[in-house]
């Protein structure tokens, strides 16, 4: 799978993700350091790539937009270290389909994954 680091997110999953067989970009090395999240958004959705991130407002502009991608991996509950976003990671992939990662909202904390799939219905 391709991965999309948001900046909330440690560059030092890249590492783990490609350890595993995965391509994970940060946001910062593809120069998105200070992009809004739509552009982020909108890269991630070109390249195929699954967003990691801890930034809630993937989640509203997901549900504005009625698109069914990028599919988004949400850190929630606290601030966690680098090797407690690599649990939260492979907790992830271990518990979710890459088929359904693409088109879904996937909110992982340190007790359970949540998966919303997409598109999100707006009230």
């Amino acid at each position: 799978m391709k991965f999309l680091i948001d900046m909330p997110a440690s560059p030092n999953l890249i590492p783990w993700l490609e350890a595993s067989g995965h391509d994970a970009q940060h946001a910062l090395s593809l120069g998105l350091g200070t992009a809004p999240d739509t552009a982020i958004m909108a890269r991630a959705k070109i390249e195929g790539r699954i967003v990691i991130t801890a930034d809630l407002d993937f989640g509203n502009l997901l549900a504005m937009s009625g698109e069914t991608s990028p599919g988004v991996i949400l850190f929630r509950g606290g601030n966690y270290s680098d090797a407690e976003m690599q649990d939260l990671v492979r907790r992830t992939l271990e518990a979710v389909k890459p088929d359904v990662l693409q088109h879904a909202i996937v909110v992982v904390d340190k007790r359970r994954v949540r998966i919303t799939h997409l598109p999100l219905k707006r009230p």
